[in-house]
């Protein structure tokens, strides 16, 4: 028995490689996808639960929640997106983060 293992893509024509390449692509994709939504949903329990202990956490969680706000806004919404982006430099003028 070989050590190395065989490289089975090299066996196969340009066209299913190129499709299995594909199928690889989306499988990670959608692997990282489903991590993302855990971590995301990690966060959200953390944030929902655990009371902000300090302004400045209370400012982090008023960004994290105004960002999913604003990334459901319609892209002609101007009006509530300059809302949101005036709120958020509020924010950091007053962290004392500018």
């Amino acid at each position: 028995m070989s050590e190395t293992p065989v490289d089975l893509d090299k066996h196969r024509g340009m066209a299913a490689q190129k499709a299995t390449d594909i199928r690889r692509a989306l499988a990670d994709v959608e692997a990282n996808a489903k991590l993302q939504r855990d971590r995301q949903a990690a966060l959200e329990l953390q944030l929902l639960t655990v009371p902000a202990e300090s302004w400045p956490e209370a400012v982090a969680k008023a960004r994290y929640v105004l960002n999913l706000y604003a990334a459901d806004l319609a892209p002609t919404d101007t009006h509530h997106r300059d809302l949101v982006a005036t709120v958020l430099a509020d924010l950091t003028r007053l962290a004392g983060e500018s």
